[in-house]
């Protein structure tokens, strides 16, 4: 009885460990396909039609408190025409004396216009190693899905803040 119970503790152990290994990649998926938690949505190409009606799209940068890059956004906002596809850069700078790497997450907010905010360039997520003194310019490429004005969470909505932060990665 003792061996059939602690096979079946074993078991569920297991179970447990694969479950929480697999709920971070799957937690990621879900955002980014569904737009959960401020999560834009990522396309290949703009195949929407453009409307009359214009959102102002915001944008913030942040640097992790122990990585000492400068990075802002190259312009605070803009005036965005639903549906028609735009670029907007931000710059990152590194001041130190030595090669550094880092690695930009976003978000957008308010949450319920993350499922309408699609990104088909983006410098987030991707490695980005800038040598001391470096200066580089990254865009982004985005629009906003008509769709956005069927919905009732976002009926008042005027403005949608695409926020990036960076943090420190080991250079490789």
């Amino acid at each position: 009885m003792n061996i059939k119970l602690a096979l079946k503790l074993v078991f569920i152990g297991v179970a447990m460990g694969a479950l929480a290994f697999a709920s971070v990649p799957f937690y990621d998926w879900f955002c980014r396909t569904t737009g959960f938690g401020g999560t834009p949505l990522t396309a290949e190409s703009v195949e929407v039609e453009a409307l009359d009606k214009t959102i102002t799209v915001r944008f913030d940068a942040n640097v992790d408190s122990d990585f000492p890059w400068l990075f802002s956004p190259m312009q605070k906002k803009m005036e965005v025409r639903i549906g028609e596809s735009e670029m907007a850069f931000y710059q990152v700078h590194n001041p130190t004396d030595e090669t550094m790497a880092g690695t930009a997450t976003f978000n957008v907010v308010p949450m319920s216009a993350g499922a309408y905010f699609v990104k088909t360039e983006c410098f987030c997520f991707q490695h980005q190693e800038l040598a001391p003194g470096q200066t580089e310019e990254m865009p982004v490429s985005f629009y906003i899905d008509p769709e956005i004005l069927e919905d009732r969470e976002t009926d008042y909505l005027q403005t949608i803040t695409l926020s990036y932060t960076f943090y420190e990665k080991d250079t490789q």
